[in-house]
């Protein structure tokens, strides 16, 4: 009897490890959160239990009621998958699920996923680190459930690197805000990837200037700094960071 923590990748199940794919393909229950794509859940067998544990705005599960869901499966099925978006050990809480199985005596086994941090963002054509652009990458989340923990932007906005943030949407105008506060250029450029690697991607690019104007909405990867502007599916993009040397 297994709990498998499987990271569901970006959303396309071209993106999905061979592991991931094979294990997800032959589960008898899947404790999947809401944003694994549909196309990776039609990958889940016919006849597999599958239990919605998504955290939404006024009916979310508690990652307690979590824990112990998986710990009860985990000591009745042979084979059960807890699937997450992207990689389940990057803002995905699969650490404290793994504590919570290590405590109780239940066999797991984690699956890593491609995270959506470095992947949505390759996909729209930015490199999250360019040779004399930006020589770091800073993965941050834009969302704390505990309202005494807080994100400290001003520290943020003075190195240099490139900002990923995730569950950043419904926060954006203020960490933005935050950020022109810490003395980061208002013309910093802003990138705000929808539905990342999906059929119905969008992209949309401004500056943080402009990113309180935002009509973000989840989910979304948010990028912030000098590569946020670069494109490098766009030919010109190219021919131009050629011409100067980056």
């Amino acid at each position: 009897m297994t709990v498998f923590l499987v990271g569901a990748g970006p959303g396309s199940t071209d993106l999905l490890t061979v592991k991931a794919h094979r294990l997800i393909s032959s589960a008898q229950v899947v404790v999947h959160d809401r944003l694994v794509s549909d196309e990776i859940m039609a990958l889940i067998p016919a006849n597999a239990e599958r239990i919605d544990v998504g955290k939404r705005a006024g009916g979310s599960h508690t990652q307690v009621l979590i824990n112990e869901l998986l710990v009860t499966l985990g000591r009745n099925h042979q084979h059960v998958v807890r699937l997450k978006g992207g990689d389940p050990f990057v803002f995905g809480r699969g650490g404290e699920e793994a504590e919570a199985l290590i405590q109780a005596g239940v066999s797991f086994e984690i699956v890593p996923g491609i995270s959506s941090a470095f992947s949505v963002p390759a996909i729209a054509g930015i490199p999250v680190t360019h040779r004399r652009i930006a020589r770091a990458v800073t993965v941050v989340t834009g969302h704390c459930e505990d309202p005494n923990e807080s994100v400290d932007w001003s520290a943020h906005a003075k190195t240099g690197a490139t900002l990923v943030v995730l569950m950043g949407t419904a926060n954006l105008p203020k960490i933005a805000s935050d950020l022109l506060g810490a003395e980061m250029a208002p013309s910093t450029p802003v990138a705000i990837i929808h539905n990342g690697t999906r059929a119905d991607q969008t992209i949309s690019r401004l500056t943080l200037a402009e990113a309180h104007l935002a009509e973000a909405q989840a989910p979304s990867i948010i990028v912030i700094g000098e590569t946020a502007g670069l494109d490098l599916r766009d030919p010109q993009t190219v021919h131009e960071l050629i011409a100067t040397g980056s």
